[in-house]
């Protein structure tokens, strides 16, 4: 599947993230004091080396927050942009989905691509968001997500819990619950034959209660 439209359109929205990321940057320096340049700066001058040090320097130091830390951090050590605006974003949701199917997992690809045409097809508010890993779908919440587990499956996650139903027994339970994860539950889908009638009606299902 390319990755736009016949209209040159991405497949692809903004992950929810983004905007996250956008009014952290922007609240920033009025809650601490410091834009994210001037913290970027601060810890290159007079923080530790490596990254991992420089997020617990942060919290320990300046007492910032995980979230705060982490992405300072990043910042320091020149990863991140991804998530920097949403046209950065969209830029970089296509090259995680080549890099996730590329090597032993390029045969996945038409699978992926297939459940992808299925989900977007259940209804104006489907979206997909792609991360390094994965690609959630979204509606109000994330109601579902693609992911190449291994070199021979495609593990296609759902949200069981929050569905109020009770799965099939070819849907393998995640942990989820227990840990507070949206995915519960996911099922194994090796060849597109695991498409089958009972994988789309739970995806519509999916889909359709997280109006």
């Amino acid at each position: 599947m390319p990755q736009k439209t016949a209209a040159g359109k991405s497949l692809y929205s903004v992950h929810p993230g983004v905007a996250m990321l956008q009014k952290w940057v922007a609240e920033l320096k009025g809650k601490t004091g410091r834009s994210l340049e001037e913290w970027v700066a601060l810890v290159k001058k007079e923080g530790p080396a490596t990254e991992a040090e420089r997020r617990d320097w942060l919290k320990k130091r300046h007492n910032l927050g995980t979230n705060s830390a982490w992405w300072i951090a990043e910042e320091s050590v020149g990863k991140g942009g991804e998530e920097d605006s949403p046209e950065a974003y969209l830029r970089s949701a296509g090259k995680f989905v080549e890099d996730m199917y590329a090597g032993g997992k390029a045969h996945l690809r038409p699978i992926y691509d297939e459940l992808l045409r299925l989900g977007l097809a259940l209804g104006a508010e489907a979206k997909a968001c792609p991360c390094k890993t994965m690609v959630p779908l979204y509606r109000r919440h994330v109601f579902a997500q693609i992911k190449p587990t291994t070199q021979s499956r495609i593990d296609l996650g759902f949200c069981f819990l929050k569905l109020g139903k009770k799965p099939p027994k070819r849907f393998i339970d995640t942990g989820g619950a227990k840990k507070g994860d949206r995915i519960t539950h996911r099922v194994e889908i090796t060849s597109p034959s695991d498409i089958d009638a009972e994988v789309k009606r739970w995806l519509k299902t999916a889909y359709d209660l997280d109006a």
